[in-house]
């Protein structure tokens, strides 16, 4: 697997929850996986020990040879490697946002594919997380065309979210070693002819392409969801599968959660209670045990939910419920959220930070959790919410739709609370049926129960992508060489 993120070493979001999850999921099923991530300067050696491979690692940029090293993290779960460079990685103190992070990104994909040569391991395939490594494919092809069939792994690309394409210009057609087969011809858009699109290359020669749930695989087909690559999926459409994401059942257990007040669980929920007593001091609101509190972990951003929410929010405070909402994001929501705050003091807690520990109280405190989302390919919030008893309220998109149930008030059947329409009158609605349900204590721990139960490990998924390397392993050897 190649990929720019993988927790706990260096992460931002679900990608990183992904990479280092599955392959643990994987390796119980028989696969022997192998993880590279750029060695990035804000991978800590005094927490995560690094063996440093003495071999030369030779990386070709624009025909000039680079000098890279590799690095083994000791007590990874999975073989790990880290490709490093004093002059791409090392020396910042991010992982993305640079002016030359299509170079950068270009020295890792093929440091990688080098780093096998090195440490003589061949894989049977090469699995391409997002766009970071979306020209592996493209030039893996390129190989088979030179007469290199046999002796080239299989490739699949897993697309995270559409929206982050790795867009570059000209000049780095010729540092990727593509500028003799120039730019793809876009279809319908004029304007990503003449960008060098790292994912789309990816979509376009991989052997196999998945999506992260049912649903968004459909929805990226159409304009609306497409971000001007749905021609381009269109031509692939039989061939992209859904695997919904799972979490890491483990480290997300309320059972033994060390970031907890109050450990529970679905056998023995009573801990509940003195989660949300601890959350409701710790963001300075009146500790009221039957107060229903709503919860919100998110990037404060519109495609979120976040532009739904302010309208929102007087209504949850008129209802006598309260809200906690942690996340950084847009200076625009950060102020909208900070005024509601000094509103409402007594029904708003609010933290600007990145935290993930929080994040974990606001799962097993919060009763309710929101994600209004206007696209999401899968999400995770919504799966450690239900494991932490806490009901999520969600819009029809993506993974939310295909993971959360509708509660019906007549069987009592579901798992929360479901909208459709990407308007705050149809977001309010789902809220206040879910306020009604609180009201009924028996329904209320049924729904919490039902969630609590549902599996969200990865055992599925991890089987849904032994099939995906299958396909792509049969693609590769029936395709004939250009």
């Amino acid at each position: 697997m190649l990929a720019a993120e993988c927790t706990p070493y260096a992460w931002t979001g679900g990608l990183g929850d992904v990479v280092g999850s599955l392959p643990t999921a994987l390796r119980k099923l028989g696969a022997d996986v192998r993880v590279a991530l750029p060695h990035y300067g804000s991978i800590d050696p005094a927490v995560h020990p690094i063996t440093t491979n003495g071999a030369a690692l030779k990386v070709s940029m624009n025909g000039i040879v680079e000098q890279g090293k590799i690095g083994e993290v000791e007590q990874s779960p999975f073989p790990l490697y880290l490709i490093g460079s004093d002059d791409y990685f090392a020396n910042r103190p991010e992982l993305y946002g640079y002016p030359d992070d299509g170079h950068r990104f270009v020295f890792f994909s093929r440091g990688a594919l080098a780093a096998t040569r090195t440490l003589g391991w061949q894989p049977d395939v090469v699995h391409c997380h997002d766009w970071h490594s979306g020209l592996v494919p493209n030039w893996i092809h390129a190989a088979r065309g030179n007469g290199a069939q046999a002796d080239t792994p299989a490739t699949a690309l897993t697309i995270h979210n559409l929206a982050y394409q790795g867009l570059f210009g000209e000049d780095l057609l010729q540092v990727a070693g593509l500028a003799e087969g120039g730019f793809l011809e876009h279809p319908t858009d004029p304007e990503l002819t003449s960008r060098l699109n790292f994912l789309a290359r990816g979509i376009r020669y991989a052997d196999a392409v998945n999506t992260v749930s049912a649903t968004y695989a459909k929805e990226i087909l159409t304009p609306a969801y497409g971000e001007r690559l749905d021609p381009l999926l269109r031509e692939r459409q039989d061939g992209i599968a859904g695997i919904v994401n799972g979490i890491d059942t483990v480290a997300f257990d309320p059972a033994c959660d060390p970031h907890l007040a109050a450990n529970f669980s679905v056998r023995n929920p009573a801990g509940r209670a003195q989660n949300k007593a601890a959350l409701q001091r710790e963001l300075g609101l009146p500790v009221e045990a039957d107060t229903p509190l709503l919860g919100m972990v998110s990037r404060l951003a519109d495609h979120k939910g976040l532009d739904l929410l302010a309208p929102v929010v007087p209504h949850i405070v008129e209802r006598g419920a309260q809200l906690a909402v942690l996340g950084t994001g847009d200076p625009r929501h950060h102020e909208l959220l900070a005024q509601a705050s000094r509103e409402h003091p007594r029904h708003v807690g609010l933290a600007l930070r990145f935290d993930p520990p929080l994040a974990q109280r606001i799962y097993g405190g919060s009763d309710i959790f929101l994600m209004p989302s206007r696209h999401e390919p899968c999400g995770l919030g919504q799966l450690i919410a239900m494991r932490y008893g806490s009901v999520p309220v969600v819009r029809a998109t993506g993974g939310l739709a295909d993971t959360v149930d509708d509660f019906d008030a007549r069987t009592k059947d579901g798992t929360g609370f479901v909208f459709h329409r990407y308007d705050p009158i149809d977001f309010f609605g789902a809220v206040a049926r879910a306020l009604e349900t609180y009201r009924y204590p028996d329904a209320w721990r049924a729904l919490m129960r039902q969630g609590m139960s549902r599996d969200s490990s990865w055992d599925a998924a991890a089987r849904g992508y032994l099939d995906l390397y299958s396909r792509a392993l049969e693609s590769r050897r029936s395709a004939r060489a250009p």
